[in-house]
């Protein structure tokens, strides 16, 4: 029989886990020549994160960018990742109509095989926007550097405070 201990530490485990992360937002747009896929998540854990981008065409997976498994010697020198606080960008180089298909963002806690969670999202060149330059402002920039760098702006427009 479990002491009342060890089944309290094995449920806060547990919960952990389920709660720990998950995968809140993932969005693609094109940047000049480059697809970038960007997943937004969360991790409430003390446990660092592994990742996995992988595109599916064709019924086969393609791992562009992990550190799970080993990304595909044809992606290698095509994909950049940026990673920031609960923030990934992956971007890929020359995206072209073979590049179309499901990309995943599929993250993981390090050490608990089950806490996997994952978000897809299907991207076809024709119908890809323009990723926006305030957007890649506001997705790098903490909030408080873009104010600071926005002051100058409103003073230059003679913008008043109410």
């Amino acid at each position: 029989m479990l002491s009342p201990k060890i089944g309290i530490a094995v449920l806060l485990t547990v919960l952990q886990v389920a709660y720990g992360q998950k995968v809140n937002d993932l969005t693609a747009c094109l940047v000049d020549k480059s697809l970038r896929v960007d997943c937004r998540y969360e991790n409430n854990t003390k446990s660092p994160l592994q990742y996995e981008f992988s595109l599916t065409r064709e019924k086969q997976k393609h791992v562009l960018n992990s550190t799970m498994g080993v990304p595909e010697h044809a992606y290698r020198n095509r994909v950049n990742l940026s990673i920031s606080h609960n923030y990934m960008a992956l971007f890929l180089k020359d995206f072209n109509q073979k590049d179309e298909g499901i990309y995943s963002c599929d993250l993981r806690a390090s050490g608990v095989p089950s806490s996997f969670v994952s978000k897809n999202i299907t991207v076809y060149k024709d119908k890809l926007q323009t990723c926006g330059v305030m957007s890649l402002l506001v997705q790098n920039t903490s909030w408080l550097l873009l104010l600071l760098l926005s002051l100058p702006l409103l003073q230059a427009t003679d913008f008043e405070c109410l």
